[in-house]
């Protein structure tokens, strides 16, 4: 009898150690679907992230050329209103970045 009742307790502990691995492999399933589920949500919440980027993008760069378009016109109306004035800040402000530049390159000097 004993012998076969440690046959009965290696058939138990293989039976044991059976329904652990089975047990194992189907969480070991079970994650791996949960992982790529969660991959895919997230996924999905990037790709829907950077469509509304994309989009608001769309309109502040619209709002910017629109903005740009108008101070172009400002300008060249301005500048058709007095050329003489137009032509002498431009003159100033080249000469003033031309003072800039000579100073800076001669302070590295």
């Amino acid at each position: 009898m004993p012998a076969n009742s440690v046959d009965h307790t290696a058939d138990e502990a293989t039976a044991a150690v059976n329904a652990a691995a089975d047990k194992a492999t189907k969480l070991s399933a079970e994650a791996q679907r949960s992982f790529a589920e969660a991959a895919k949500r997230i996924e999905k919440v990037v790709a829907e992230g950077i469509e509304q980027l994309r989009a608001q993008t769309r309109a502040y760069s619209d709002t910017a050329g629109q903005q740009i378009d108008q101070a172009s016109q400002y300008m060249t109306e301005r500048v058709r209103e007095r050329p003489l004035a137009a032509t002498g800040a431009a003159l100033g402000v080249g000469v003033l970045i031309g003072l800039l530049l000579a100073t800076a390159s001669s302070s590295r000097r």
